[in-house]
């Protein structure tokens, strides 16, 4: 027997499965697309050459790192900045350190020169 509310359900049945397909074929886009850009996103794979070249740079980085640490040298000879081991930092800050007001007179001086404003240019216009 065919009841008007029974074809009705059965219509609003139908109704529903075009929009699970649309909902189910943009999943399955946008895993292909994830998929895709996940291939052309990864760098190629560590050859033994690449390798090679990698261990070679860190190893020169951090001999260029240990030498920074352990010799002393200048940073900018024309600021007289120079880069001490910090054993002998040390040491000389103890030393410095022996007589407290002059280390603090010599510290303020320092700290003057390094913080000093340039003198204003002259206006062209004086």
């Amino acid at each position: 027997m065919n009841t008007p509310g029974t074809n009705n359900n059965y219509q609003s049945l139908l109704a529903g499965w075009p929009t699970l397909l649309a909902v189910v074929g943009a999943c399955l886009i946008f895993a292909l697309l994830v998929g895709e850009t996940k291939k052309y996103t990864q760098p190629p794979p560590v050859d033994e050459g690449r390798a090679a070249v990698r261990a070679k740079a860190l190893s020169d980085l951090r001999a260029a790192e240990a030498d920074a640490l352990t010799t002393a040298g200048w940073v900018d000879p024309a600021k007289g900045v120079v880069r001490l081991p910090i054993a002998e930092a040390m040491k000389l800050v103890e030393r410095e350190w022996q007589n407290p007001a002059q280390a603090r007179s010599n510290l303020m001086a320092r700290v003057e020169k390094a913080t000093a404003k340039a003198p204003q240019k002259p206006s062209p216009f004086e």
